[in-house]
């Protein structure tokens, strides 16, 4: 098996996409981060001492999905042209999903796991005081759709 971002002698590099036509491609991310009932009551309630935390996650992560070739060496720079953060609040912490779009070379996958991993660390930032204990789980690609490889869907996930 080879990987297109090795080199023949087996160093990282970034893979040329000049020669690839740009196409529309979509990927959907999700996580989730656990937390107390005391975090989740303060989060319906509107209570949460550093404020709007849905709001700054959603924020934070639809600025992630746009800075992604700045967090990650091998990312290519790619126009993100939607990025969205849906938060859903549970009995024991807060979903995170995002949707990211673009008209480019190269998908958007690892963009769209950027926004979800920011989303959920600005959660845990401004939570944190509340319960030291937050965990951050089960962050994943769900589906992806565009691109040479075509549309896929992670067994098991519902769009």
């Amino acid at each position: 098996m080879s990987f297109p971002h090795l080199d023949a002698s087996g160093r990282a590099h970034m893979v040329d996409v000049t020669a690839k036509q740009p196409t529309v491609r979509t990927a959907t991310a999700r996580g989730f981060v656990r937390c107390s009932s005391e975090v989740i009551a303060a989060l319906r309630d509107g209570t949460a001492p550093k404020g709007d935390v849905l709001a700054v996650a959603r924020i934070a992560g639809i600025q992630a999905a746009k800075s992604t070739p700045s967090l990650l060496p091998l990312a290519h720079v790619i126009g993100v042209h939607r990025a969205s953060v849906e938060l859903e609040i549970s009995d024991d912490g807060v979903h995170v999903e995002a949707t990211v779009g673009t008209a480019d070379r190269t998908g958007v996958e690892m963009e769209a796991l950027t926004a979800v991993s920011v989303s959920a660390l600005a959660i845990v930032d401004m939570i944190k005081g509340l319960d030291r204990s937050v965990v951050i789980e089960d962050l994943r690609i769900t589906a992806k759709a565009g691109g040479r490889s075509g549309d896929w869907m992670r067994p098991g996930e519902e769009r």
